[in-house]
C-alpha cells in the first residue's frame, strides 16, 4: 500500500512515498530519469514490490515534482551532489541502518553507480536502466530534438508533473547536458569500485544512448554483473514493456542471495 508523506516529515524539502512490504526484505529505492519524478515511474513501484514483496522507497530529487526547487544552477558534478549528499541525506533520514537495492532510470541510473562506487554496506544490489557513463553522439542528438519540442510547445504535459519548477528544471537538464563543458562528463573512473551485484537494463532501440553504454559498465566494475538488452523497447522499457521489466527487475532482486549470480551479458527478448 503507498503511504504519502506526513506532518513530521524527516526530508521537508523532498517529497517522497513509501510502499509497503516485509520488514526483513532490503527496501527498493527508485531514482528517477533526468526529467522524472514520483508520479511519471506510474504504479511501476508498486508492482515490483508486490513481486519481490520488498518495500519500496520513491522520492523526488530537489527541482522535481513536488519538491523544492532547485536552489543554484547545476555544474558538471550534478549527478554526483544527486548520488553522494542527496540520496545519502535521504537514506539516513528515512530507511537509517536498512538494506537497500537502487533502482535507477537513466540519470538515476547514473546517480546509483555514482553511489554504489562509495561501497555502503546496506547497499546489496544495483538496477539501472538506460544509465550513462560517458556522453554519446546519439544523447546530445536525443536532447537536441526533445529541446527543439520543448521550445516549439510540444512538452507541455511535463507541467503536470513538475507545475512552475517545468522550465526551471527542463533548461537545466537540456542546457547542461548541451554545454561544451559537460562532453567531458565521463564515469567510467569509478566502475572498478563496484562491488555489489549489478543489472544493466537498456531498451535496443534507446534514443538517448548506444549498447556501448551496458558493455562498459559491465567490463568494468568490479562484482557481479549482467545486463538485459530488451527488444521492442527504447529509452524507458518499465514504461513500454511493464511485464516483462517486472520479470527481469524482479528474478534479480530475489537473485541476489544466489552466490553463484554469474557476470554475463545476455540479450533479452520480449
Amino acid at each position: 500500500m503507498l503511504q504519502h508523506t506526513a506532518p513530521g516529515n524527516p526530508c521537508p524539502e523532498l517529497q517522497y512515498e513509501r510502499v509497503a512490504g516485509g520488514g526483513a526484505r532490503p527496501c527498493l529505492v527508485f531514482l528517477h530519469e533526468g526529467l522524472g519524478c514520483i508520479e511519471m515511474w506510474g504504479d511501476f513501484p508498486q508492482q515490483l514490490c508486490a513481486a519481490t514483496g520488498c518495500p519500496g522507497l520513491i522520492y523526488d530529487r530537489a527541482g522535481y515534482g513536488r519538491s523544492a526547487s532547485l536552489e543554484h544552477p547545476r555544474s558538471i558534478h550534478y549527478m554526483h551532489e544527486a548520488a553522494l549528499a542527496e540520496l545519502t541525506h535521504v537514506l539516513e533520514a528515512l530507511i537509517p541502518g536498512q538494506d537497500y537495492i537502487l533502482v535507477g532510470h537513466s540519470d538515476g541510473g547514473s546517480i546509483a553507480l555514482i553511489h554504489a562506487a562509495e561501497r555502503p554496506p546496506q547497499l546489496k544490489g544495483v538496477i539501472t536502466e538506460a544509465a550513462h557513463v560517458f556522453v554519446e553522439a546519439i544523447t546530445l542528438e536525443g536532447i537536441r530534438r526533445a529541446d527543439a519540442a520543448y521550445e516549439a510547445g510540444k512538452l507541455q504535459g511535463l507541467a503536470r508533473f513538475h507545475g512552475d519548477k517545468t522550465p526551471i528544471i527542463f533548461k537545466a537538464w537540456s542546457d547542461t547536458w548541451l554545454s561544451p563543458w559537460f562532453a567531458y562528463w565521463n564515469l567510467e573512473y569509478l566502475l572498478p569500485s563496484i562491488h555489489c551485484p549489478l543489472f544493466v537494463i537498456q531498451g535496443r532501440d534507446d534514443q538517448y544512448g548506444t549498447l556501448a553504454q551496458v558493455d562498459t559498465i559491465v567490463g568494468k566494475v568490479a562484482g557481479p554483473a549482467e545486463a538485459a538488452i530488451v527488444d521492442g523497447c527504447a529509452h524507458s522499457p518499465h514504461k513500454e514493456n511493464p511485464p516483462r521489466l517486472l520479470s527481469l527487475m524482479g528474478a534479480f532482486i530475489l537473485s541476489l542471495g544466489d552466490r553463484h549470480h554469474r557476470r554475463s551479458i545476455r540479450d533479452l527478448r520480449s
